[in-house]
C-alpha cells in the first residue's frame, strides 16, 4: 500500500493541526487568522502556550497578539502555518524581537511498513523514559520545566479522535523508544510526533521499530495522509527522507524571551 500526499494536502494538514491544537487547549483567545492556545496546567511548555496563525493574519497584528494572550508568560511564541504568510510576517516580528526558525511538514508517500512491534502504553509506562530523555535534550530546563513538558502529554489525549502513545520495548521489557500517534479516521489523516529513542539504545533500530508501527497502525485505521514535523536545522528529517518521507511544507516559529 503506498500514500500520495502532495503539497495540495496542506490545507488538510493545516486544518489537522489548527483543530489538533484547540482540542488539546484548555482555553483559546480568538484573533483574526489566529487563535491564541492556552493551558495553565503547563505553564513552561511553549507547544501548549502560544499563538496559532491558520490564516490571513495582518502580519503587523501578530506580535501584538502574542503579546496580549502571553501577557502572563517569560515568553512570546508563535507559529504561522502558510508560507506566503510567514514570510510577510518576518520583518515585523523580527522589529518586534522574535527570533524566527523552520519546522518541516513531511508526509509518508512511500510504502507502509510492516507493524514494527511496538506496542499502545499508557502514559503512566512512559513518564519516567520521558523524563529521563528531557534531562538529556536539554539539560539545563529548570525541573518546572521539564515537568511540564513531560506532563503535558496528558493534554495531548484531548486533541484528536484516537490518540496513541507506542513503544518498543528491549527483551527484558524495558521502554527503549517511543511516539506519539495522533488520528482522525474520518478524514484520514495522522500525525506521527515526537519520536524519542531513549539514550542507552540508541542505534539499535528501536526508532524504525515504532516509526513502522505508528505508519502501519495509522494505514490500517484509515489514515492514508500521514505526516510528521522534523525541524529543518537538525538531522532526523533526513533520516525520515529516507524511510518515505518526503517535504510538503513548512511551519515558521516566532519566539521572543523577556
Amino acid at each position: 500500500m503506498t500514500s500520495t500526499t502532495p503539497a495540495s494536502e496542506l490545507p488538510r494538514i493545516h486544518g489537522f493541526l489548527t483543530d489538533f491544537h484547540r482540542r488539546q487547549a484548555a482555553r483559546t483567545v480568538e484573533f483574526p487568522g489566529a487563535v491564541a492556545v492556552l493551558d495553565d496546567a503547563y505553564r513552561h511548555s511553549r507547544g501548549n502556550n502560544h499563538v496559532l496563525a491558520y490564516g490571513a493574519v495582518d502580519p503587523e497584528a501578530l506580535a501584538g497578539y502574542a503579546d496580549e494572550a502571553l501577557g502572563h508568560l517569560p515568553y512570546r511564541y508563535s507559529y504561522v502555518l502558510d508560507e506566503t504568510v510567514a514570510a510577510a510576517c518576518l520583518a515585523p516580528m523580527e522589529r518586534a524581537g522574535f527570533r524566527h526558525a523552520t519546522t518541516l511538514l513531511m508526509a509518508h508517500t512511500g510504502e507502509v511498513p510492516e507493524h514494527g512491534g511496538a506496542r499502545e502504553v499508557d502514559f503512566d509506562e512512559l513518564r519516567g523514559p520521558v523524563t529521563a530523555s528531557w534531562h538529556r535534550i536539554a539539560p539545563q530546563a529548570r525541573p518546572e520545566h521539564v515537568h511540564d513538558l513531560v506532563e503535558r502529554r496528558v493534554a495531548r489525549r484531548r486533541g484528536a479522535d484516537d490518540v496513541r502513545f507506542l513503544a518498543a520495548h528491549t527483551p527484558e521489557g524495558e521502554v527503549a523508544a517511543w511516539v506519539d500517534l495522533y488520528m482522525n479516521p474520518e478524514t484520514g489523516i495522522a500525525q506521527i510526533e515526537d519520536l524519542v529513542t531513549a539514550e542507552a539504545h540508541l542505534k539499535q533500530g528501536y526508532a524504525g521499530k515504532v516509526l513502522d508501527t505508528a505508519l502501519r497502525e495509522a494505514a490500517d485505521a484509515g489514515c492514508g495522509t500521514r505526516f510528521l514535523t522534523a525541524f529543518s536545522g537538525d538531522w532526523p528529517h533526513t533520516w525520515y527522507a529516507r524511510k518515505g518521507f518526503e517535504v510538503v511544507g513548512s511551519v515558521a516559529r516566532f519566539e521572543r524571551l523577556l
